[in-house]
Order: structure tokens, then C-alpha cells, then sequence
């Protein structure tokens, strides 16, 4: 499968940003997908995810309330909608895949990566 991550960009703080992840592949819809991000000097870290079991969500505590992961599983889409976006936010944002049915917090759980979009957060 082959991710494409789009819709990053440059938002005031307590904005809002819509990032997607095109997918290509005619079984994605049973793949578990997720987003991390990476800031300059940091390993990339968990951000949320979603299953295609039990259409079941996970998020990182630092983002809890304010992000939200979706699919569209016709499209072939995957969505992480921001809001109320702080500068700690910012950061390079990666949509990640895998066959494995079970949500998994780490990068090395994940096979399929797109490249990143940058989010910006001004303060």
C-alpha cells in the first residue's frame, strides 16, 4: 500500500487544520492506520490511530479532546482533523499502515509510511 499525506500548513495558535492520507491498495480498508509526528531532533511519536476491526480510536494524551482520526473507507482516506492547535503542535505529521488488526503505539509497528506534511503553529 501507498500513503500520501497532504494539508499541512501554517495555522494561529487555537486554529484549526484538516490533515489527509490517501491510500492506494484494494485492501486498506482492512488495515489499521495511525498518525505520528516528528519534531526536529525528536524520534517521531504517536499521535492517534484506528482500527478496522471495531472501528476502534486511540489518541496520545497530549492530544485528547482536540484531535480526531477518521476514515473513509470508500475514498480510501484517512483524516486527522485538529483543532484547537497549540506551538507544540508543530511538527512534521505521518500517516502510517499496517495489516495488523490490533492499534500499536510504536513507529517500528507500522509498515507502510507516507511522506510528512509540515503543521506549523504560530503563537
Amino acid at each position: 500500500v501507498q500513503l500520501q499525506a497532504s494539508g499541512g500548513g501554517l495555522v494561529q495558535t487555537g486554529g484549526s487544520l484538516k490533515l489527509s492520507c490517501a491510500a492506494s491498495g484494494r485492501t486498506f480498508s482492512r488495515y489499521t492506520v495511525a498518525w505520528f509526528r516528528r519534531t526536529p531532533g525528536q524520534e517521531r511519536e504517536f499521535v492517534a490511530a484506528s482500527n478496522w476491526v471495531d472501528f476502534s480510536t486511540a489518541y496520545a494524551d497530549s492530544v485528547k479532546g482536540r484531535f480526531t482520526i477518521s476514515r473513509d473507507y470508500a475514498k480510501s482516506m484517512v483524516y486527522l482533523q485538529m483543532d484547537s492547535l497549540k506551538p507544540e503542535d508543530t511538527a512534521v505529521y505521518y500517516c502510517g499502515a499496517d495489516r495488523d488488526p490490533r492499534i500499536h503505539r510504536e513507529v517500528h509497528d507500522y509498515a507502510y509510511w507516507g511522506q510528512g506534511t509540515q503543521v506549523t503553529v504560530s503563537s
